[in-house]
Formats: C-alpha cells, sequence, structure tokens
C-alpha cells in the first residue's frame, strides 16, 4: 500500500505562490510531481490562512497534546500492570521447602482425614 506523502509548509506556501502569481496549474503539478487537485486544496487552505504560522503553532499543539495523552494513557496502563503483578507475586508465592514440577505440580501434604 502506498503512503501518502508528507510535504512541508514551506514548500506548500512556495506552489501556492507560483500559482498565484499566475503558474498554469497543470504545469505546476507536472513540474512538482503533484496532482492539480492537491494545488487546488493547498490554495484554498492558504485561502482560509491555513498555512500562518500561528495556524501551523496551533495544529503542533493539538497534535503534541494528543501525543502526550496517548503517553500518559499507556502510562498508566503499565503502572496498573506493575501493581497487578506484584499482588500476584506476593500472594503467589508457594512455601519453598517443596519442589514444584511442572507436570504433577506442588507435593500434596497428607492430611489427618486421609490418613485414618
Amino acid at each position: 500500500m502506498a503512503k501518502h506523502r508528507v510535504y512541508s509548509i514551506a514548500f506548500k506556501r512556495q506552489v501556492v505562490a507560483e500559482y498565484v502569481a499566475g503558474e498554469a496549474l497543470y504545469g505546476l503539478a507536472r513540474r512538482h510531481g503533484i496532482c492539480r487537485n492537491l494545488i487546488r486544496v493547498w490554495v484554498a487552505k492558504a485561502e482560509a490562512g491555513e498555512f500562518d504560522e500561528e495556524v501551523e503553532a496551533s495544529n503542533l499543539l493539538v497534535e503534541y497534546e494528543g501525543r502526550i495523552a496517548a503517553l500518559e494513557r499507556l502510562v498508566g496502563r503499565q503502572a496498573l500492570e506493575i501493581e497487578f503483578l506484584k499482588g500476584a507475586l506476593k500472594h503467589g508465592r508457594s512455601s519453598k521447602s517443596g519442589t514444584i514440577s511442572v507436570i504433577a505440580g506442588p507435593p500434596v501434604s497428607a492430611s489427618p482425614k486421609a490418613a485414618g
């Protein structure tokens, strides 16, 4: 599956400026190896002010906040797993007096009821 190419804001501004200066859409698309519709989208975004530095900075901020939130969720989940495993380790310890077999399990102690 082909990945989408990512273009810098500076490149997008340059292509939009060339288009606004009067260069033909077909020539721009061919020279830069991009689709004409993509240039149209970039022109519309530039007219809407989306290529301004402040908008770019706010978009980066939103992206970073999303990444931070995802990492915080991951850390929280791992902390819960660690606490769970610590509890399981405390409650799951067997006596060290007998050996444990993978096949048979821990040795069975003889109870007074079984002897009689």
